[in-house]
């Protein structure tokens, strides 16, 4: 097996945002299987399954062999390592709770509806300067 550079990251978002070749990546997860498995649940051309299937592999988020006369897909899992290890690097916020931001949020409403803002003045003050 050949050393291959991993693929941009660009080219692997945009391989993953495609809810085909996500769902594609899914079944791949099982195990390997024909591209005639793989087209099989999709309500498309095998041709177009294709297209998807070539895309992945240029991301080489899968390979493909031909075995006989059938060509077989594999996961390979490695290329989301680059993506991952950016993603992962969004982590070490702290995750929102967003009951508490909510209950946050309402106090900070209602307080705001009991006292006008400081710098508008009240219609006492706007009908005295006009």
């Amino acid at each position: 097996m050949s050393y291959r550079p991993a693929p941009p990251l660009d080219t692997v978002f945009a391989a993953l945002a495609d809810p085909t070749r996500r769902a594609i990546l899914t079944m791949l997860l099982e195990d390997d299987m024909a591209v005639t498995d793989v087209a099989e649940p999709f309500e498309m051309s095998l041709a177009a399954v294709s297209k998807h299937l070539t895309i992945l592999a240029s991301a080489q988020l899968i390979s493909q062999e031909k075995r006989g006369r059938v060509k077989w897909c594999k996961l390979e899992p490695d290329a989301l390592k680059a993506a991952s290890v950016w993603m992962q690097g969004f982590g070490q916020f702290e995750p929102v709770n967003l009951d508490d931001f909510e209950r946050f949020l309402a106090e900070e409403l209602s307080d705001d509806e009991l006292e006008p803002p400081a710098s508008a003045p009240d219609d006492g003050e706007a009908r005295a300067e006009g």
